[in-house]
């Protein structure tokens, strides 16, 4: 391993991050948590590296495809187990793309980052049930 990422308490719950790559960013637990509620917690992480993730690459295989994509915003809803460590059960995409789309390029570009290029879902994919639904507004 040759990559390095820190996190560097600040106090509190709250969490200076440096990625490997040299970015920061900050985490925080929620006030109902005992934290400040100043910054996303490390579990939301999670959700937004997989809503990410899966963004980065539908976008990515659509231009591959030559669809005129002109925008994309991805969303998630979620379960968590009731019991500690309360791991994500359950987590549901909705993709809202933008563009004169091929819905069945849509539907592919979908189906191949989550099952084949994205490596969070890949990594959540064991152990969460994942779905997702789509909308193509011209």
């Amino acid at each position: 391993m040759s990559d390095m990422m820190t996190a560097t308490w600040t106090g509190g719950f709250r969490f200076v991050y440096t990625s490997a790559s040299g970015h920061g960013l900050l985490t925080d637990a929620s006030v109902d948590h005992g934290g400040g509620g100043t910054a996303a917690s490390p579990m939301e992480l999670i959700i937004l590296g997989l809503i990410g993730c899966t963004g980065v690459d539908v976008a990515s295989i659509l231009e591959r495809m030559r669809e005129p994509l002109k925008g994309l915003e991805v969303s998630a809803t979620y379960e968590r187990a009731p019991e500690h460590p309360k791991v994500y059960t359950k987590i549901h995409l909705s993709y809202r793309l933008q563009g004169e789309l091929d819905e069945k390029k849509v539907s592919r570009a979908i189906n191949l980052s989550e099952n084949k290029y994205c490596s969070v879902s890949a990594m959540l994919g064991p152990d969460v049930e994942i779905s997702h639904e789509y909308i193509i507004e011209a």
